[in-house]
């Protein structure tokens, strides 16, 4: 149950005094959420310095100022654009007040003549004269308090003013309740950290722009919060994981030494030290849960064989999991010669199959003739039971959360876990993303696998390269052609699948494909089907074929507007070809002049296939916030951490979670109760209840 002190912080915004119906949908809309506590987590991105300035006279330059002066005049417009002037003055030095289309009774009310007002908002000089252009503030002097010297920007939404969500924030503040301190004391006072309460009501009441920086210790404190709550929450999903009593499958060389026998190359040394890894882990009576990061063409599939038939030595059965129908018939026919070489059933289950040829196959892996089953998210449907699942390998599910991850598992009696991608994700971000696994990286492509020749080549010759594939395709090569859109836009002057593949049709006629995100899956499956299968020459798509495609027939990859793709995403895509025999190349077109980051990513790409390389470069040159953004990668989106700037302090959350939950698993110390709350805070309620539940 969550602790009564936070039940205020949980109430809906719609409890706060001033927040009416209209307000209320544009704060939810604005916060993402309805509760006090998303309004309180809304952080300002800078903030204004309204400095009191006395005496008139001393303004210099244009800029934001707070002053007093008296009301000597109005002046309205007598036309209806033209602009209503309201003289003023502080000594003798004059000033005008300058507003359009405000009111003429309310300005009467607001700027008397004879008496002094405090105004606030930015200054200018027109014709060498003072001025104000519709003041954020004008006050009578006894309510000077109310204009604060730091004033919080916020990111906003149409429709809602600044000043109603500085006013609701200011109502939800006093909510906040004192909370038992979960941070160690020696981090407190080595960094300088107020309480969270503190901490919470500086971040929108900032007494300097400092305030507003991801490094000041405000927001390092409340960013430690957030990385403790999410690597504290994954932890302890982590240890029910580990709790709950594993496998401990043993006598892999009979079935490894046939697999060994029936490759047609030698295991690199990265397969060789990660597949000792997950040997060890496998060995053990608690469950496997490894992460396996591959780049492309590293052999992550041979690795993942070895691996399930680890548990069918054991009488056991695997399962294979891929995100589309399409990358399971993929694996399927990677491992089915395989599998026919070392005596190992395997079937393949899809959302395709369908009545008695659905029921067969579910009959198989029920009676257990079924050894590995390979499919789509469908194999974790009610309608399928395991005869003995050991072992479930994951692929290229990084979009799964920890609790997700877990939920695929209870098919079976404590299966062993394998996660694989083959994405590179830089090591300081792997922990916000799989801190609850452990993590094996390969690292070596296997021998014999020839370089891509990468090269950059203006747009400006995009007419000459469409031309000149007909040597490729008439040598029997096949052509990846990337689009970053999908069909015109207004707004971004980009290519798009949907012209270049009209342009492409009218050269090379119906041997020409088009897959996009905006089609059918059976219809992208068909259309990437006839491409395999040699009856398209050239593919136009836009990213959808990212990950997972593999036709080793296609030897040239073409990327329009290459500068406007992430590194990863890049690399990615070159991946798709250099899978066969014969040489590959990779053409990144461009649009010049480009920037100078712009240059920088390419020459990355020209000279390195190593994806760890790149993903590294890509967090130097892009930020985190762009390489492994959620429609990407998943990466969870923050309240205050910013994956740039705070990558020592998720390092710092990690280290501190596992010795908790090493040292009190249960929380059920003074700290671990204080770290309950933590969990409540930041809404990690489901790694609460894995507490004691076994």
């Amino acid at each position: 149950m969550r602790p009564i002190t936070l039940d205020p912080l949980f109430k809906s915004i719609r409890t706060l005094d001033g927040v009416g119906p209209k307000n209320a949908t544009l704060m939810e809309k604005l916060l993402g959420g309805e509760k006090i506590i998303d309004l309180l987590r809304h952080k300002p991105i800078d903030c204004i310095h309204r400095g009191y300035i006395k005496p008139l006279s001393s303004i210099n330059r244009e800029g934001i100022a707070t002053t007093k002066v008296t009301i000597t005049s109005h002046s309205p417009s007598r036309r209806r654009a033209a602009p209503y002037r309201i003289m003023a003055k502080d000594g003798d030095q004059p000033m005008d007040i300058v507003y359009f289309n405000a009111p003429g009774q309310w300005l009467k009310d607001t700027y008397p003549i004879g008496k002094d007002i405090i105004i606030s908002g930015k200054i200018e000089f027109y014709n060498d004269k003072i001025q104000m252009l519709h003041p954020d503030y004008a006050l009578p002097p006894e309510r000077k308090n109310e204009i604060k010297e730091y004033e919080s920007i916020y990111p906003m939404t149409g429709g809602l003013s600044p000043k109603m969500l500085h006013k609701v924030i200011d109502h939800a503040l006093p909510v906040l309740p004192s909370l038992p301190e979960w941070i160690d004391e020696t981090m407190i006072k080595k960094y300088q950290w107020s309480s969270w309460k503190e901490c919470m009501t500086a971040l929108h009441h900032p007494q300097s722009s400092k305030e507003t920086l991801n490094d000041h210790p405000v927001r390092t404190r409340l960013a430690y919060d957030e990385a403790l709550s999410r690597q504290l929450a994954m932890q302890l999903v982590r240890a029910k994981f580990k709790k709950k009593k594993g496998i401990a499958f043993d006598g892999f060389d009979d079935l490894r030494a046939k697999l060994l026998a029936a490759l047609p190359f030698d295991l690199t040394g990265a397969q060789q030290r990660t597949l000792s890894e997950i040997d060890t882990d496998m060995a053990s009576p608690h469950r496997m849960l490894r992460l396996l990061q591959g780049d492309v063409g590293s052999g992550k599939t041979v690795v993942a064989l070895a691996t399930m038939l680890n548990v069918i030595g054991n009488g056991y059965q695997a399962a294979m999991m891929a995100p589309t129908e399409i990358l399971a018939r993929q694996h399927a026919e990677t491992l089915q010669p395989l599998c026919d070489a070392i005596g190992v059933t395997l079937t393949i289950l899809t959302g395709r199959d369908k009545g008695k040829d659905r029921q067969a196959i579910l009959d198989t892996i029920e009676n257990g003739k079924a050894q590995i089953i390979i499919g789509t998210h469908a194999l974790f449907q009610d309608s399928v039971a395991f005869h003995k699942l050991g072992c479930v390998v994951i692929d290229e599910q990084h979009r799964f959360g920890v609790h997700q991850r877990l939920s695929l598992t209870d098919k079976g009696t404590a299966p062993d876990v394998l996660v694989m991608t083959a994405t590179p994700i830089p090591r300081t971000l792997t922990l916000s993303l799989f801190g609850d696994m452990d993590v094996s990286r390969l690292d070596e492509k296997p021998p014999g696998r020839k370089p891509i020749d990468t090269v950059l080549i203006s747009n400006d010759r995009l007419a000459d390269i469409a031309e000149g594939l007909k040597r490729k395709i008439a040598e029997g090569e096949r052509i990846y052609w990337v689009c970053p859109l999908v069909e015109e836009s207004e707004k971004m002057n980009l290519a798009n699948a949907e012209d270049r593949h009209t342009l492409l049709s009218q050269i090379y006629g119906d041997r020409v494909g088009l897959v996009h995100g905006r089609m059918k899956p059976l219809d992208k499956d068909a259309v990437m089907q006839k491409f395999a299968g040699g009856d398209l020459d050239i593919l136009v798509a836009t990213t959808v074929i990212e990950v997972g495609v593999n036709v080793p027939e296609a030897t040239v990859m073409i990327i329009e507007h290459a500068e406007r793709f992430g590194l990863a995403q890049l690399h990615q895509l070159r991946g798709r070809v250099g899978r066969g025999s014969d040489k590959s190349s990779c053409i990144l077109l461009y649009n010049a002049p480009l920037s100078e980051t712009g240059k920088e990513r390419l020459k990355v790409m020209r000279d390195t296939e190593d994806g760890f390389v790149i993903a590294e470069k890509d967090l130097e040159l892009r930020g985190a916030g762009e390489i492994l953004g959620t429609r990407q990668s998943g990466l969870p989106a923050t309240y205050f951490i910013s994956y740039d700037d705070h990558r020592d302090l998720m390092q710092m959350a990690h280290q501190d979670a596992r010795l908790i939950t090493e040292k009190d698993p249960e929380l059920t110390s003074r700290r671990g109760d204080a770290l309950k709350t933590l969990l409540y805070l930041f809404e990690q309620d489901e790694a609460v209840r894995t507490l004691g539940s076994g």
